[in-house]
């Protein structure tokens, strides 16, 4: 018996072992033990998602899930606050990375509780005058490490700079808690009816059971749908597996990324729109960060 025979049958006995202790011996012998108690119906599929995304956020990073720096909703230091009002009521964000020269340079976060407080007083102050000590993380920390921080200082954002100390993207609590509970969403992302939420020019969020002729329909599209019914089906098909979250997959100017998935099926999705420059004249690549 050569050496791989030997390996392949030590793996058999260690798992008829597992059979019969029912103790597993490494990580995925704990989440084959999962699976098979969900396909018993012991615990609930949502449950067994929620589970796998505990484990995920211990080996995701940073920057993994971080908002680029090209993509962050940002406003100058020298702005007075009276003129920051249009940018909150558009983007709708509750905190704002604060800018010196240009975006590589974050001195501090806006807090719109403050903005709100302080222009009642003073509409002229300047945004530098009211903001707010920034956190700064690299891009290397781990998941679990940032949520503990988060906890522990009560932040719910951070900004992750790079080897140089230039500001790369950032990273908030809600990023971290939808890798284990998937995409947060409010009464005013879907209706009963609804499969696609459109978040801003760029981004959606879209569920996967979306049809294809329906989403070719919405985004002027033309993906065939004489395989596949739904837009899952077609992840799934890209991929060559059911994905697992954080896994992405680029089909012509589509950018699709698992926000919501468990053993069986995909569940959500989040849609990014490639610029021009970005769009593979490949028919799709995958890949997982």
């Amino acid at each position: 018996m050569n050496e791989e025979q030997t390996g392949e049958h030590r793996s058999w006995l260690e798992r008829i072992g597992l059979f019969f202790t029912g103790e597993p011996e490494d990580r995925e012998d704990l989440m084959e033990l999962l699976r098979a108690a969900q396909k018993r119906n012991l615990i609930e599929a949502e449950a067994l998602s929620m589970i796998e995304g505990v484990m995920q956020v211990s080996e995701l990073k940073v920057r993994d899930i971080m908002i680029p720096r090209a993509q962050m909703v940002v406003v100058s230091q020298d702005a007075e606050l009276e003129s920051v009002f249009p940018l909150v009521a558009e983007s709708a964000h509750s905190r704002y990375p604060v800018i010196g020269e240009d975006r590589t340079e974050v001195v501090g976060i806006l807090l719109v509780k403050d903005l709100l407080i302080h222009s009642l007083q003073d509409k002229t102050k300047l945004v530098k005058e009211i903001m707010r000590p920034a956190q700064f993380v690299p891009e290397s920390k781990r998941l679990n490490v940032l949520l503990k921080e988060f906890r522990t200082t009560r932040s719910h954002m951070a900004i992750v700079v790079d080897e140089y100390g230039a500001a790369a993207g950032l990273v908030t609590i809600e990023d971290i808690l939808e890798q284990i509970v998937g995409e947060i969403e409010d009464e005013h992302d879907f209706g009963e009816e609804e499969y696609i939420f459109r978040k801003n020019d760029r981004e959606y969020t879209l569920k996967a059971l979306t049809p294809i002729d329906e989403f070719n329909d919405y985004f002027y599209a033309d993906f065939s749908d004489e395989e596949f019914d739904t837009i899952g089906g077609l992840i799934v098909h890209q991929l060559g597996h059911v994905p697992k979250k954080g896994e992405k997959v680029d089909i012509d100017r589509f950018r699709f990324i698992v926000l919501r998935a468990d053993s069986r099926r995909v569940h959500l999705l989040k849609l990014i729109l490639l610029p021009q420059s970005e769009s593979s004249s490949e028919s799709a690549s995958a890949r997982m960060d």
